[in-house]
């Protein structure tokens, strides 16, 4: 119909019609607002005002222009008719809620447009989140293998061993966190069982109780002459001095910096019945019979012929005299270990340069198949030794400054590499597949007797 004639139709409007054309609007805008729920719809309206910002301008003064010559000439054609006056109103109450609509920037055609506008304000940052997220993924696969590939393999020679150690001593590093003592500590259960737990002690004490256990383990009185073989900066051949004081004490180490630091220490300490050598535990430079307390804390895990060890440390220990060896051992067989248990004994073999492990039962058996030691006893002390790899850990969280001051990215990665081998380790001994072994024995006859009497056997069956 032609507009006249529409306009004369929809002056004749009633109140009834007006009401329910008003709530149809009402229901239009609700609907298009609940496309994007609840309190996301203001955001859809932004969206959309932003999308069609010049349009919603454009329309807005097209609609007050066309708004003001229409009442100009209703004004001057007016005639006070209930149904015209109902009509004005009804057309002004339109205008009034459409100029609403447009400066919300929500009309139904401008829907498209606002549904444009969010996917292209969406998408790309979801497409970033999705790459950030997969260069994180891709950087902790790199590093994890990274970290489960052993980088210090056994080289076939201590070299390799004692430029590790000549590294640590160097860097400050392990002395500041560890002390004087290499070797793990002693927890007894009741610190274990106390409130707070093994983490309550301190991790450096607990080093001096290990070794304080180990003396008095070791059932030894007054010895005379003793040899700490593999003594690391010295700190229990010194304790050894100070509780012996009329023994003369030798430490030995393949690491010249050990050497060097454990002399330090003991002319700071004003301790002169000390001395330390750099010198090889397998091919060591001392006659038969010569030390009354041979004592080997920690040290076989290096060497790659256990019996050569064993037997070597015999040898220079006097007849009465005690053999104490305390090492990391991997269990007894049988039962046979599976694959997974040999790779996790073959990741700690070639991250700390270990050749390999055995057990104690089997240093037990070496140690007697000498034909001089006696009394030979073995132990499992993993009960009174486990805290010690997550009291490690846990004292350099506490206190990582002096690594970080350091300001060396080598460095961080290298305590990086640390803590996941001594968590390796802390797993393996509490899984059962490593044991600390306290292995001990009385050697009952000389070696040059033990000599004669195995060339006279040999004649015999000769």
């Amino acid at each position: 119909m032609g507009w006249s004639k529409w306009n004369r139709s929809r002056s004749t409007l009633s109140a009834e019609d007006v009401q329910g054309d008003m709530e149809r609007q009402k229901r239009a805008l609700s609907s298009i607002s609940g496309m994007v729920g609840g309190g996301a719809s203001m955001a859809f309206i932004g969206l959309a005002g932003a999308a069609t910002g010049k349009l919603s301008a454009d329309s807005s003064r097209r609609a007050g222009s066309s708004h003001a010559r229409s009442v100009s000439t209703r004004e001057k054609a007016f005639v006070a008719s209930p149904q015209r006056q109902l009509g004005v109103r009804v057309r002004g109450a339109r205008i009034a809620e459409n100029k609403a609509l447009v400066r919300m920037g929500v009309t139904l055609g401008t829907v498209p447009h606002a549904l444009l506008a969010m996917v292209s304000a969406t998408v790309p940052v979801m497409w970033k989140a999705v790459l950030a997220l997969a260069v994180i993924v891709v950087l902790a696969l790199i590093i994890k293998k990274d970290l489960d590939t052993p980088k210090r393999p056994y080289t076939g020679s201590f070299d390799g061993v004692g430029a590790e150690y000549d590294k640590w001593t160097m860097d400050g590093i392990l002395e500041y966190y560890w002390g004087e003592h290499i070797h793990l500590g002693y927890y007894s259960k009741e610190e274990q069982a106390q409130k707070g737990g093994a983490f309550k002690k301190d991790f450096k004490q607990a080093k001096i109780d290990f070794t304080k256990q180990m003396l008095y383990w070791t059932g030894v009185k007054a010895p005379r002459r003793i040899l700490d073989v593999g003594c690391g900066i010295g700190g229990t051949s010194r304790i050894l001095a100070k509780e012996f004081p009329h023994a003369e004490v030798i430490g030995i180490s393949l690491s010249s910096e050990q050497v060097q630091r454990a002399t330090a220490l003991a002319e700071k300490e004003g301790l002169d019945n000390v001395t330390f050598r750099l010198m090889d535990a397998l091919h060591m430079d001392f006659d038969d019979d010569t030390f009354d307390l041979v004592w080997g804390c920690e040290s076989g895990e290096h060497m790659p012929d256990k019996a050569a060890y064993v037997n070597e440390m015999t040898r220079v220990l006097a007849p009465q005299g005690t053999l104490a060896i305390a090492t990391w051992c991997q269990r007894d067989t049988p039962p046979e270990f599976t694959q997974t248990e040999k790779d996790r004994l073959q990741y700690l073999y070639d991250e700390w340069s270990h050749p390999h492990f055995i057990s104690y039962q089997e240093y037990m058996r070496i140690m007697q198949r000498t034909n001089v030691m006696g009394d030979v006893i073995g132990e499992d002390w993993n009960d009174v030794t486990l805290p010690s790899w997550r009291h490690s850990n846990w004292v350099g969280v506490v206190d990582p400054w002096p690594v970080i001051f350091k300001f060396n990215p080598a460095l961080w990665y290298w305590v990086i590499r640390e803590i996941v081998c001594l968590e390796r380790m802390h797993r393996a001994f509490r899984d059962g597949l490593m044991q600390y072994g306290m292995i001990k024995g009385v050697k009952k006859v000389s070696s040059k007797a033990a000599a004669a009497i195995s060339a006279a056997a040999a004649s015999q069956s000769t």
